[in-house]
């Protein structure tokens, strides 16, 4: 009987964070209320906060939920390709098809939650700079993947780059955003791939 509970209480958890997680990537942190829970999840007070101790432990869950479908989608896109080149500039494609066909409502979860991601909402910090750290690492890998196999220069500072590929693309996110001209992410990705055939390929 305990494991059937378990496993409807496990049920009941996943449909709060899949409701909840498109009104935190829109709203906020901030923006979200109790409210907008309740009327997504159709749920009562006692109903949500009976599976989650808190809206900081939701606002949690729903951002690793989120970050973690945009993630795979760009993992999927890479995985297409067999050379590091491919790879990266598999990544500036993706993010161009996301100015007209955006994966998330919302924008960038990463971007979105590293706004109000401060000191007093400890989980939520720590999981934004596990996905950034998570990006990072992944420039990374596929820099040195080019390195090894002769397609990009073996001196390169591999975490310079993966530091200006982030920088361009989240910068590129966030000024699009603000601006409401995809331009600025258009020009970001570019300059990305400029420095992918200029400056990294031998």
């Amino acid at each position: 009987m305990s494991s059937v509970k378990l496993r409807k209480s496990e049920r009941t958890r996943r449909f709060i964070i899949e409701k909840s997680a498109p009104i935190f990537n829109t709203k906020g942190y901030a923006g979200t209320s109790l409210q907008d829970l309740m009327d997504a999840t159709g749920l009562t007070k006692g109903g949500i906060y009976g599976n989650f101790e808190n809206k900081d432990e939701i606002a949690a869950e729903a951002f690793e939920y989120n970050s973690r479908y945009i993630l795979d989608q760009v993992k999927a896109s890479v995985l297409t390709q067999k050379s590091a080149k491919a790879k990266l500039l598999a990544i500036t494609t993706f993010y161009k098809q996301y100015i007209y066909q955006p994966v998330l409502s919302g924008g960038c979860p990463i971007l979105n939650t590293a706004v109000e991601a401060d000191d007093m909402h400890p989980d939520l910090k720590e999981k934004v700079l596990r996905s950034l750290d998570y990006i990072r690492r992944s420039f990374i890998y596929i820099i040195n993947e080019g390195v090894e196999q002769g397609e990009f220069k073996p001196d390169c500072d591999q975490e310079k780059y993966a530091t200006v590929f982030l920088s361009l693309i989240e910068g590129g996110i966030m000024q699009m955003k603000v601006y409401k001209k995809s331009k600025y992410l258009i020009d970001s990705l570019s300059h990305m791939e400029s420095i992918v055939e200029n400056e990294l390929s031998l």
